[in-house]
Order: structure tokens, then C-alpha cells, then sequence
């Protein structure tokens, strides 16, 4: 099982401002559901309709929100709670139920409200209770003035009933498998960890795995609506939160206020369509790093493609050691790099790793990659990619094959010389996957209000082609465009956060076409 950027695989540390600072920390959040406390002024315990009754009964988390960030920003208050919600929403009233776990930033200036701005930070697998506190350091003071910020971990993430069932041993050998293997023996020692892993989360969760798919957590993020008391629901998502978005939207149209969906998907792709563009969106975004290390003389050297290449080369037989005992094989040189081309910042730090690597040195490829991986000093894992891959294959029902992920390998390895095999790769977990399948809906959101759709012209994760698809597929997506590089856009420049100001805070559609500027 090969690590690869499927069409949900958007971003692992999501929020590209935000992804080194995730990958610096591993803080352990004890969730608390206590008696309502230090509740901001005007928010009231809540009940949310079809969840049992469960009330919300929010308690201070200030600490929480401590061992996360580096700086608390003054007049902010973090508070925490959980929620109940049906396991299938098929079947609401069997007695089986998931655990959500909440966070809920509230400014002291805040003046007005408007009500709660829900968030979620993809993956699937990625925290949006952490989102949520690392929002309330970066967002425009106009929205936090106006909205508690509401992150949520959906069903099987972070601290909601976390999907748990690949070791760390099998998650090492994933991420350091051999990108490329050429035999047939090598390939189907691949399939085999494929199966393995599967086999392990069926035998874990039985039937229960088919319970984590998008549509499931898009009927969940009505009730976090519902439970934190808005009459219709004003919705950031990034990335694979664009996916849950839509799949609300569809669901659920008549109860948006307003959505914002940045990093679009285009869920009417088919899983290799998908893929394919996500190889040639990370071959593209290698070269645009490669064009700035030339112009900035970086370590990576005159032609970092070939320095790439040679370093992959070199991997196959005679693998720089780690300090931690890794070797640094392709699967994990390609990690690292996948993760830094997910935004321009982490540029330097790849010329680095690059340079360093050619002299034996592969500690900063390493940094990248666990920074990807979510793989901490110890070797331990997150549920990242536990989870992500149930997701992912929940959803997918396209029907891709062992043989097909074979065949792929080849023709990709010549058309995308760098990402191509990996990816071709990365759709044997599916191919294998045990549960069954529960697709998401691709329709119109008749009746909803204007949903704006952000795309990034030179997005790797999610190409900049997706966004129109989506905006096209709901009948009710306003397209607006940054013409900047890596994943994800708000709220990165000045032209971007007042077009999205002003939709979230006085519902102003932007105008057709509106297009910003890099800087």
C-alpha cells in the first residue's frame, strides 16, 4: 500500500500555512465532556435534533489549546465538548452511536455574531478540532468578530471514535516501499501488504467499516449544526472538506447560510481520472520548485529534477542510513517530497533535504516525510491513514483492479517520470478493500444558496481544473481563483481574504471570474 494523493488524498497537513507547525507537535488532548462552563456570553447548551438529545455542554480547554500552539492570542477562549451522533444514519434509532469530539473558538471582541463558522481540514483524516485552534491565530479579525469557529473531528478521526488498525510496522513499510517495483515478485509482495492491512481493519470493525464514509459524516456535520444551535450552517472546508461540503450541499441544501470550499475536488472524476491528474499536478508543481531552486541557487543543484532522479537511482541499491535506523529508500524520498510541494514555504527545506541527501545525509527528507506520514520520534502513527483509507474506499466505487494499478505503472512511468508509478500504485488499497462500498451523491444542490469554490492555478493535490467541475456540479458554485502556488488559498493573500470576508460575513457573492493575484 504504496502512500499516494488519491482524489481524497488532498492534504495530509491540510492548511499549507499551518503544516510545519502540525508536523512540530503531537500533543495529547484529553477530551473532557463536562457540566457547561465559561460558556462566551449569548451561547446557550443546545440540543441537537436527531442525535439522541444530546445536549452540547461545552467546558474550557484552554490547556488544550496550549500544548498546540506556540502563542495563545489574547481575548480568544477555547471550549470543548462532545456529541452523540447515529452510527448509520440508516438505521438512527438501533442504539448504536459515535462519539464527536468539538472545539469552539470564541473572541472576546466579538460583536454581532453571526453564529458559528464550521470547519473541517480534510485528509479525510486530518483534525478539525486542531483546525480550529489553529484558525483562531490566522483568521481575519472581521470573521472572528463575527463567528465562534467550530472544528469538529468527523467519525473515525483524531478523538471521535478513532478507526485504529495499522501497526506502526506495516505503516513504515508503506511509506518505504519501493516506488516503482519492476518484477512480479515485488509487486505482488505490494499487493500483499495491501491485503494484509485490509484484511487487519476487517477483521477489527467487521461491518462497522462500511460506517465511515463522506456521506455518513455529512449527515454528522448537520447535526454539529444542529447541536451548536444554527438555523442553517456556514461552512469552511478545505481540500476534502470541498468533498464533504458538496456532499452536504446535496443533502442538505436548504440548511446553508453559506459555504466556502477551497482546494476543490471534482467528485464526478472517476478514481484514475483522479489520480492521473494528481500525478501530473505533482509533476508540475516538482518543476515549478525546480525553476525557483535554479533562479534562488539552491542545495538541490543546477537540475534538481535530475538530482531526483539520480538520488531515486541511488536509493534502489544503496540507501542513505538514518540516524533512527531508516534507510531512505525511494518510497521515502518521494514522501517527503510529495509533502513539501503542498506549499511554497517548505520549498527551501526541500533544496535543503535534496543537497543534504546527495552528501548521505537523508535527516531533512526524513522531517518531510514524517511530516506527511504523521509519524512522531518514537515511530508511532497517527490514525491519519487508518482512517483516510476507509474513507477513500468507502467512497469509491469506481472498480479499479490489481491489474489495472499494474498496467497503470508502466504507461505512467514514462508520462509521469517522478509521481506516475507511486500513484498507479496507490489504487491497490481500494482494489483490495473488503468493506462494502457506500459512493457519495454527484447532483445539483437544488436550493441552496451561492457556494463559493476556491481553486489554486498551480494546486498539486487538487489541480486548479477540479474547481469549475465542482461549482458546475452543484449548479450553485461561484468559481473564484488565486493564481498562487501549492494547496489551498484562504486566507493567504489580501484579494482572497476580502472576497471571502465578504461572503462569510455579508454574504457578498464574488463576481464571475474574479481572479487574484499570487501576492
Amino acid at each position: 500500500m504504496a502512500p499516494r494523493l488519491t482524489r481524497q488524498r488532498a492534504a495530509i497537513l491540510v492548511i499549507t500555512l499551518f503544516a510545519l507547525a502540525m508536523a512540530g507537535c503531537t500533543p495529547s488532548l484529553r477530551w473532557v465532556s463536562a457540566p457547561a462552563a465559561g460558556r462566551p456570553p449569548g451561547a446557550a447548551e443546545t440540543s441537537a435534533p436527531g442525535t439522541g438529545g444530546t445536549a452540547v455542554r461545552w467546558t474550557p480547554c484552554q490547556q488544550e489549546a496550549s500544548a498546540l500552539l506556540t502563542r495563545l492570542p489574547s481575548g480568544i477562549t477555547y471550549d470543548c465538548a462532545t456529541i452523540e451522533v447515529p452510527q448509520d444514519w440508516a438505521a438512527p434509532d438501533n442504539g448504536k452511536t459515535f462519539d464527536l469530539a468539538l472545539t469552539r473558538v470564541h473572541s472576546a471582541n466579538q460583536t454581532a455574531r453571526l453564529g458559528s463558522l464550521v470547519v473541517n481540514p480534510g485528509g479525510p483524516g486530518a483534525s478539525g478540532v486542531d483546525l480550529a485552534m489553529y484558525l483562531s491565530t490566522e483568521l481575519p479579525q472581521d470573521v472572528l468578530r463575527r463567528f465562534d469557529v467550530v472544528g469538529f473531528d468527523p467519525r473515525g478521526v483524531g478523538k471521535s471514535d478513532p478507526v485504529k488498525c495499522f501497526t506502526d510496522a506495516d505503516e513504515d513499510a508503506t511509506f518505504g516501499a519501493n516506488p516503482d517495483p519492476v518484477s512480479q515478485a515485488d509487486f505482488d509482495a505490494e499487493v500483499a501488504l495491501n491485503q494484509k492491512m485490509a484484511q487487519g481493519c476487517q477483521a477489527k470493525y467487521g461491518d462497522t467499516l462500511r460506517l465511515f464514509s463522506t456521506e455518513q459524516a455529512a449527515r454528522d456535520l448537520d447535526a454539529v449544526r444542529a447541536a451548536v444551535g444554527d438555523s442553517k450552517l456556514t461552512y469552511l472546508g478545505y481540500s476534502y472538506g470541498s468533498l464533504l461540503g458538496a456532499t452536504y450541499a446535496q443533502l442538505f441544501p436548504k440548511n446553508i447560510r453559506a459555504m466556502v470550499l477551497d482546494g476543490a475536488i471534482d467528485p464526478t472524476a472517476s478514481t484514475v481520472t483522479a489520480v492521473e491528474g494528481q500525478a501530473q499536478g505533482f509533476e508540475h508543481a516538482y518543476d515549478e520548485f525546480a525553476a525557483w531552486c535554479k533562479q534562488n541557487s539552491c542545495p538541490a543543484g543546477a537540475d534538481p529534477r535530475a538530482t531526483l532522479t539520480g538520488l531515486l537511482d541511488t536509493a534502489k541499491t544503496q540507501p542513505a542510513h538514518n540516524a533512527d535506523g531508516r534507510d531512505a529508500t525511494g518510497g521515502w524520498i518521494l514522501t517527503g517530497v510529495a509533502e513539501s510541494l503542498y506549499s511554497q514555504e517548505e520549498w527551501p527545506l526541500l533544496g535543503q533535504a535534496l543537497g543534504d541527501l546527495t552528501h548521505g545525509n537523508p535527516a531533512k527528507i526524513f522531517q518531510l516525510a514524517d511530516a506527511y506520514a504523521e509519524r512522531d520520534s518514537s515511530g508511532h502513527y497517527t490514525n491519519m491513514f487508518d482512517i483516510f483509507n476507509t474513507v477513500e474506499c468507502d467512497d469509491d466505487n469506481s472498480g479499479e483492479t490489481v491489474s489495472q494499478a499494474r498496467a497503470l505503472q508502466s504507461q505512467w512511468r514514462t508520462k509521469y517520470p517522478i509521481f506516475g508509478t507511486q500513484m498507479a500504485l496507490g489504487l491497490i488499497s481500494c482494489a483490495v478493500w473488503p468493506a462494502k462500498r457506500d459512493p457519495y451523491p454527484t447532483g445539483k444542490a437544488v436550493g441552496a444558496p451561492p457556494v463559493v469554490v476556491i481553486g489554486t492555478t498551480n494546486d498539486p493535490a487538487t489541480p486548479y481544473e477540479q474547481t469549475a467541475k465542482l461549482a458546475s456540479m452543484l449548479g450553485v458554485g461561484r468559481v473564484l481563483t488565486w493564481q498562487g502556488e501549492g494547496h489551498t488559498a484562504y486566507p493567504q493573500t489580501e484579494c482572497i481574504r476580502q472576497a471571502v470576508d465578504g461572503y462569510l460575513v455579508d454574504l457578498k457573492v464574488p463576481a464571475a471570474g474574479t481572479t487574484c493575484p499570487a501576492q
